[in-house]
């Protein structure tokens, strides 16, 4: 399955919509597209990252959304993981990172 990433600027900074599995095979993408918006500019503000279409997640994924959040936080912004999906959500707070990641399942 391809991982598909949509930007949009916000009010608050900016949201990126992932769709598709977050594996080691397509990590550098997600990597990019999450880069991006932080080049773009969100100090101040949100970089939500919207989690709803995607199944799966795995430790390679969930290294790039930490490493993120450390990268936005330095910008001066927020990084935020929207509305994992259930599975999804349960490995992220396993792995004790739900707290970095600023979770908001609504």
């Amino acid at each position: 399955m391809s991982l598909d990433i949509t930007t949009t600027t916000t009010d608050a900074g900016a949201l990126l919509r992932v769709t598709g599995e977050v594996d080691v095979s397509c990590a550098d993408e997600l990597r990019q597209g999450i880069d991006a918006a932080i080049a773009a500019g969100i100090a101040g503000g949100e970089l939500v990252v919207d989690l709803a279409e995607v199944p799966y997640i795995d430790s390679t994924g969930i290294g790039v959304l930490v490493g993120a959040a450390h990268r936005a936080l330095e910008a001066g912004g927020t990084l935020v993981v929207a509305h994992p999906q259930r599975n999804v959500a349960r490995v992220l707070g396993l792995l004790g990172v739900s707290d970095d990641l600023n979770i908001r399942e609504d």
